[in-house]
């Protein structure tokens, strides 16, 4: 007992006395400083006492597309942490093909009792969906929010990055490295966040390089799945059109990207540069460490919670997007264009 007191006071940073008060349940010890000891304890691997185990206030569901893009299990993780810093308990329902849909998943969310849904980039990004379900939701009195995605037929708060600034962001990179040929590949257009991208894509190539709206759309935007074989085979056929650089709508899609220039035997950055969207964990640490869009998870996956608990609590935000900054991580996959690209 006493080895573990004293790993658990140095994984904390207190005292064995403030330990041995927190895990015996006694007053005169800070919120922040018996918060750091139950992180010290869960991070050591130690179970704690049950009477310091905190009683759920209720589940709440958070409905994602796949876990197999990094950004989902990482906004996933920030979602579930803050739901139980507030004493709920998280429940993870995740869509595959072939598996589970949305609706379903909905359905069982609800006969469970849960307190509130929190969707990510579900069908609510998808304008051909059919927005009644979550209307049926609302009458059913279970309070919920979008992220990713926005229709002005729902009244639910959303949670969105800018993607159009994302793309300014991008672009402007590129063409301060001397790209006047620059390339976009993303998802389906028939979602929202890959409309508002094309937008502001398709603004920044008109107002940097002064190229036509209708040319760039047709030349440099070339739609795929959002995988890293979507991105090689949009990349491919955007180093067909004679692009120097790409933007990618995720860093899935941009790794795709970084093999297809390599498949046409071009150095990544030296004659081709690509840049990536979400800056998904471990992202930093390919080969080239990948230049990328950050998207604001952790502020996202805050805000989504927070707006959740006040429509439990009967404060319901207004039928509003809340819009968060991207932010440009550069790193080593961009480089100065090239005076001519080499044949490959």
């Amino acid at each position: 007992m006493t080895t573990r007191l004293a790993d658990i006071a140095a994984q904390a940073g207190v005292s064995e006395a403030t330990v041995s008060r927190v895990l015996n349940g006694k007053p005169g010890v800070a919120a922040t400083t018996r918060q750091s000891v139950l992180a010290a304890l869960d991070v050591l691997g130690y179970e704690r006492p049950v009477r310091l185990r905190q009683r759920s206030e209720g589940l709440v569901g958070l409905i994602t597309p796949e876990l197999e893009n990094p950004i989902f299990p990482a906004l996933a993780q920030v979602i579930g942490q803050a739901l139980t810093r507030q004493g709920y308990t998280p429940v993870l329902a995740t869509q595959t093909p072939g598996g589970s849909t949305e609706d379903e998943l909905t359905e069982m969310l609800v006969d469970r009792g849960v307190a509130g849904i929190i969707y990510v980039s579900g069908l609510h990004a998808d304008t051909t969906a059919d927005m009644q379900r979550y209307e049926r939701l609302r009458a059913q009195g279970v309070p919920f929010v979008l992220v990713d995605g926005f229709s002005p037929l729902v009244q639910a708060p959303f949670i969105s990055p800018d993607d159009r600034a994302a793309m300014t962001l991008a672009v402007t990179h590129l063409v301060s490295l001397g790209h006047t040929r620059i390339g976009l590949a993303l998802g389906p257009k028939r979602f929202v966040p890959v409309q508002r991208k094309i937008e502001g894509f398709v603004r920044a190539v008109q107002d940097q390089l002064g190229l036509g709206a209708q040319a760039v759309e047709s030349e440099l935007v070339q739609h795929s799945l959002y995988t890293l074989e979507g991105g090689q085979a949009a990349a491919s056929a955007l180093i067909d059109r004679g692009c120097t650089a790409v933007v990618c709508a995720s860093d899935m899609m941009a790794l795709g990207a970084i093999r297809a220039a390599r498949q046409r035997g071009l150095e990544v950055p030296t004659d081709f540069s690509v840049v990536g969207f979400d800056d998904s964990p471990l992202i930093a640490f390919t080969d080239p460490p990948l230049t990328t869009v950050r998207k604001p998870v952790p502020a996202m996956g805050q805000a989504a919670v927070r707006t959740l608990l006040e429509e439990i609590g009967g404060t319901p935000a207004p039928h509003s997007e809340f819009v968060f900054m991207p932010e440009l991580v550069v790193r080593g996959s961009t480089a100065s264009a090239p005076h001519a690209l080499r044949a490959s």
